[in-house]
């Protein structure tokens, strides 16, 4: 399957439903897969997961996010049937999971996916080691073999050391760590994180945060990753998905929901965002008249197109010239000025 351009699909749904209540089957299918909160309210169903169409690219982080109850962890459970759709299909690597037997479902968990959340849900009798070999030997991989990869897996969390720790004895990041290398050790071909940071204190949230960074561009994996924090969320994701009441209401890079939120929820949603954080160069930059680029002596320097005031700022609000906005070829796209940058730092940049 592929995406716009040359992207290729790694996970999709498609008008996924997720009712809870006696005969949401027979319901869903007598509406031909439309329901609407009225109707379901008559029947005394919830609609947890309503028509939810997305396309996850290989090696992006997709951020799903909203409030409390919006229906974000049932959509992830949803993508790997640890809670059964009501209707839609669930598409991963070509193949429809919705029809795949119980018996492929465990296999494609065991061996393509992993998981991790809030919770760490490690095994209090198990060391570290254990815990992180634990998966291979459910898979029935030799002992010898599985303590290898689960060293090798260690020592890239940043826990090499304490292999002979046992939960018990670690701190909440270090817990974390273990979680997030268990979850690395089966190889996943996609990864999905509910929630994981959460639960942490702010400075270890943010530890951990540049060390998800940091295996991502070594490891790029697919991955689906939910939060509730905006921030967190801008800082992580290529592109985010905001949910409400269980249906999708934008999917976006954090500056098209910032720059063009599709509906006022999303334009409340992200009202408080430090806009530096999200803007790029590029949507600020003032294009070229009909002169074309200015020579190189009027000019300051040149920054890429896709980075982010926030980077920026310091830099050019000091200069006395503006910058030169290229594109990822070099190719000039336009020039960012001092008084955008400020006008961006103050709140009145584009985007508010």
């Amino acid at each position: 399957m592929s995406g716009s351009g040359a992207r290729t699909v790694k996970l999709a749904c498609e008008s996924l439903w997720k009712i809870f209540g006696p005969g949401a089957e027979a319901f869903l299918a007598a509406r031909g897969g439309e329901a609407d909160d009225a109707q379901l309210a008559a029947a005394g169903l919830i609609g947890a997961v309503r028509a939810a169409d997305l396309d996850v690219y290989q090696g992006e982080i997709f951020v799903i996010m909203g409030l409390s109850g919006s229906g974000k962890s049932t959509l992830v459970r949803c993508m790997s049937r640890l809670i059964e759709p009501t209707s839609g299909r669930v598409i991963f690597e070509g193949q429809d999971l919705l029809a795949a037997s119980e018996k492929e479902m465990i296999e494609i968990r065991r061996h393509r996916m992993g998981m991790v959340f809030q919770h760490f849900a490690l095994l209090p009798h198990l060391s570290v080691l254990g815990n992180v070999a634990f998966p291979l030997e459910v898979q029935g991989v030799p002992r010898a073999v599985r303590e290898k990869r689960a060293r090798e897996i260690i020592e890239l969390v940043g826990l090499q050391g304490r292999e002979a720790y046992y939960p018990r004895e670690l701190s909440g990041g270090q817990q974390q760590r273990v979680g997030i290398a268990r979850s690395l050790a089966v190889e996943p071909e996609i990864w999905f994180l509910d929630e994981p940071f959460s639960a942490l204190d702010p400075l270890i949230r943010r530890e951990m945060q540049d060390e998800f960074l940091r295996l991502q561009s070594m490891l790029q994996k697919t991955i689906v990753f939910i939060t509730h924090d905006f921030d967190e969320a801008i800082r992580l994701a290529d592109r985010i998905a905001i949910m409400k009441d269980g249906a999708i209401i934008q999917i976006g890079t954090p500056e098209d929901l910032v720059v063009n939120p599709a509906t006022d929820y999303v334009a409340e949603f992200t009202h408080d965002v430090a806009r530096a954080k999200v803007l790029t160069a590029g949507s600020v930059m003032t294009a070229f008249g009909a002169n074309g680029a200015p020579t190189e002596d009027s000019f300051a320097g040149r920054v890429p197109v896709g980075e982010r005031i926030e980077v920026l700022a310091a830099e050019v609000v000091a200069a006395d010239q503006p910058f030169l906005v290229v594109d990822e070829s070099g190719a000039a796209r336009g020039l960012l000025t001092r008084e955008a940058v400020l006008r961006v730092l103050v709140g009145r940049g584009r985007g508010k």
